[in-house]
Formats: structure tokens, sequence, C-alpha cells
């Protein structure tokens, strides 16, 4: 029976041996998600636009809400720093909530072609970073319409995403092997990363949290990425290298573990599927 290896460095290799047809089934995502539309690609910018303009209605018109408690930002700018935290998040819920149905959905890369299934998470990531970049744009565009030119920190924004795109993949890996022995697991996760989005600090800054619980707060991985990218697009601060490092290294051992996880169990999709 064939072996698949569980080496760290096997995670990039892999990647790296078949970017042509991940790169390709990228495409394939991305274009088939609008398929048939009439204005096809252009629905992926009505999106943001549209959820920025509810955003900056609701919080800073109907809710008056304003972050922390200067209450100097403008009308808009609380929408905009709530967006900012949720172009991370959505990532991330987007390919987790996805993950356990990765396997399922492509039986017959399993059962009738050797094909590289570990590389289905990375395709998922790509298509829902398409999505993120696209917001981005639409951010970056609303920003200076209203405060101007943005932060220079705003270049480091794609190292934000290094640990990031660790955690996903590991929680993707070990979700999508999961998923294929236990049907259930589709419906946990939905109700988990609704739970995670209340409990990761994007509707409020981490320290309005009493001081008791902000140790709790920030168990959650999510929290430290999204403070991160809200330092980065909005308030100009650079990164604490120490405190980025050691986040780092956590999300490569949590990608490493799901990357085993689904090494070690994908022997026996087919007899499962």
């Amino acid at each position: 029976m064939r072996t698949f290896s569980i080496a760290p460095q096997e995670m990039a290799a892999s990647l790296w041996r078949n970017r042509g047809l991940v790169k390709a089934l990228i495409q394939r995502e991305i274009l088939g998600r609008y398929q048939g539309s009439v204005l096809g690609i252009l629905w992926s910018f009505f999106n943001p636009i549209l959820m920025l303009a509810v955003y900056t209605f609701v919080f800073s018109v109907i809710f008056k809400a304003r972050w922390g408690t200067g209450g100097t930002e403008s009308k808009a700018e609380f929408a905009l720093i709530l967006f900012a935290g949720l172009l991370l998040f959505n990532l991330f819920a987007e390919c987790v909530t996805r993950a356990p149905g990765l396997i399922l959905g492509n039986t017959s890369y399993v059962k009738r072609v050797v094909f590289p299934l570990e590389i289905l998470p990375w395709v998922s990531f790509g298509a829902a970073l398409f999505h993120v970049c696209v917001n981005l744009v639409v951010w970056l565009l609303f920003y200076l319409f209203i405060l101007g030119l943005p932060k220079a920190t705003v270049v480091l924004l794609p190292l934000a995403l290094i640990p990031l795109m660790l955690q996903v993949m590991g929680v993707s890996w070990f979700l999508a092997s999961l998923g294929v022995y236990l049907r259930d697991v589709s419906h946990v996760v939905g109700i988990l990363v609704s739970t995670l989005m209340f409990l990761t600090p994007i509707f409020y800054p981490a320290s309005a949290i009493p001081a008791a619980y902000q140790q709790l707060l920030y168990l959650n991985p999510l929290t430290f990425i999204v403070e991160l990218a809200r330092d980065l697009l909005i308030f100009g601060r650079w990164l604490d290298w120490g405190s980025f490092g050691l986040v780092t290294v956590g999300s490569a051992v949590v990608a490493w573990a799901g990357f085993a996880w689904f090494q070690k169990t994908r022997k026996g999709f087919a007899d499962v599927l």
C-alpha cells in the first residue's frame, strides 16, 4: 500500500510539485462561481461595496458607534475598522466551513484518479484569497475617498497572512479528513465558526474586554491576526516582531499537525466513500 509522507517540508513540496494544477483548479473555482451570470466576476466587487455601505449606515448612523472611548472617528471610520477585521476572519471562515466537504465533494479524485488530495485545501484557500484581495481593493478605495492616503504600514499586510494561512491549512487538512469519517462535522463547524466570530475582536477592540478576560481572548489565535491587520491598515502601527514570530511558529505547528493527520488517515478514504 502506498505511504504518504508526513514530513513538514512535504507541505510546501507538494504545493510546488502541483503548482500548475493548483493554479488551474483555483481559476476554475473562481470562474465557476459566477458561471452563467450576466455580470460574471464583477459580482465579487458588488458584495464588499454593499457590505461597506450597510456597515457604515448601521453602525455609524443607527448605533452611532465609535471605536474606543475617544469618539473622534468620522462617521464611516467605524465601518472601515470593522471591515478590516472581517477581511481576514472571512478568509478563515470560508475555508474552514468548506473544509469538511472537500473530499466528499471530490470523490472521483479518490476512487478513479491518482490525484494529490492534499492540494484541495490549497485550492480552497486560493479561491478565498482572491475574494479577500477584491475586498481589500474596495476597502482601500473607500479609505482613500474617506480619509485620504492609507498608512505606509499597509504594505506589511501580506505578513499577517502568513500565520493565518498556516492556521487555515492545518485546520482545513484536519477537517477535510475528519469530514470523510464523521458526516456531522460540517454542522458542528458551522456553529463553531459563527461563535468564533463573536469571540474574536471584530466588532469591538480587545481593550474593551475586562482585564481579567483579556488573556482568555488571546487564547483565540485569530485575535492576534485580526488586531495585527487592523493595526497595519488603520492605525499605522508596525509589527511587534517577537509576538509575530511566536504566533507564526505556533501556526506552523498547527499546519504540520493537520497535514500529518490528513496524510495518516487518507488511506481509508476510498473504503469509506
